[in-house]
């Protein structure tokens, strides 16, 4: 019985929820400190995990074939037959129940994004995801559809400037987690199963997610030399430690991927590596310090 709820909870992939604090984005970035703000955006985290396991056990319906076929996605509790798949259908539905639910409490915008959110991942799982890059740009937009979500959830305006870095920043992430499964999938198979990539594709891979990641650096440093930055911070020249940062991450994580050193989720990878939660603790610090302490004289 024990053995049976593991696998279920695994299913649900709890780990990935962390890729939902993506709704606070708008929060910190605006430097809201409001009790509703705060209410609002936690209940938007519920919500986006209810509705991402949904879509990971359908995701695990439709792939079972291959991930049965997979050195170590045959290991999912799906792929193992550790319940049935009729467990799953319900428990699919009953998740997205609960995610349009807990959805109800929050504006109609963010009820609008999350029903969004829902048909770009059946769409994906159904068809884009054996589509040659629009497949990547697909991952890099489910993330980015979470900050629109801490936004629309607390009523608070985007900022185009985190918009823009977040859709850069997120599809450079969707492109190390091509490399990363096609690198695996060679060294075991020599073939990436439902996809359309072949393992002649990597240097273009890494060369867009490259590119995709320095853009996203670009327009921080854009951001921060322009007024807009001056309103919300004290010492805004401060905020170039996090352009350093940002380039030492993004070019170590590029070299990482390459050798074939990457887990196949980028954000599980920076959740577990030491050196990327001291650049994130720091990024932090750095964000504090500029946002409270006043530039000298």
């Amino acid at each position: 019985m024990f053995v049976n709820l593991g696998a279920y909870l695994r299913a649900l992939r709890p780990h990935q929820w962390s890729k939902n604090i993506l709704v606070f984005a708008p929060l910190v970035a605006g430097h809201a400190t409001g009790r509703d703000e705060l209410i609002a955006t936690c209940i938007a985290f519920v919500s986006f995990s209810l509705c991402a396991s949904s879509a990971y056990l359908l995701n695990d319906m439709i792939d079972m074939p291959n991930d049965r076929l997979h050195p170590t996605k045959r290991f999912r509790p799906l792929a193992a037959g550790a319940f049935p798949i009729s467990h799953a259908s319900v428990l699919m539905l009953l998740l997205l129940v609960g995610a349009l639910a807990t959805a109800a409490a929050l504006p109609m915008a963010f009820r609008v994004i999350v029903v969004g959110y829902l048909g770009t991942t059946l769409i994906y799982s159904f068809f884009i995801k054996r589509l040659l890059i629009l497949d990547v740009v697909t991952l890099g937009l489910l993330y980015t559809i979470r900050v629109l979500a801490g936004s629309a959830a607390t009523g608070m305006l985007l900022s185009p400037w985190l918009f823009a870095f977040a859709m850069f920043f997120f599809l450079y992430l969707a492109f190390v987690k091509r490399q990363a499964e096609l690198l695996d999938s060679r060294a075991h198979e020599g073939t990436l199963r439902g996809r359309s990539y072949q393992a002649q594709d990597l240097p273009v891979l890494t060369a867009l997610g490259a590119a995709s990641g320095y853009v996203s650096i670009l327009i921080m440093a854009l951001y921060i030399s322009s007024e807009n930055v001056t309103v919300l911070y004290q010492t805004p020249e401060g905020l170039w430690v996090l352009c350093i940062l940002l380039l030492y991450w993004i070019s170590r994580t590029t070299v990482i991927t390459a050798r074939g050193e990457m887990h196949e989720d980028p954000v599980v990878f920076a959740l577990k590596d030491k050196t990327s939660l001291i650049i994130g603790a720091i990024g932090g610090i750095v964000l504090v310090i500029c946002s409270t302490v006043p530039r000298p004289g």
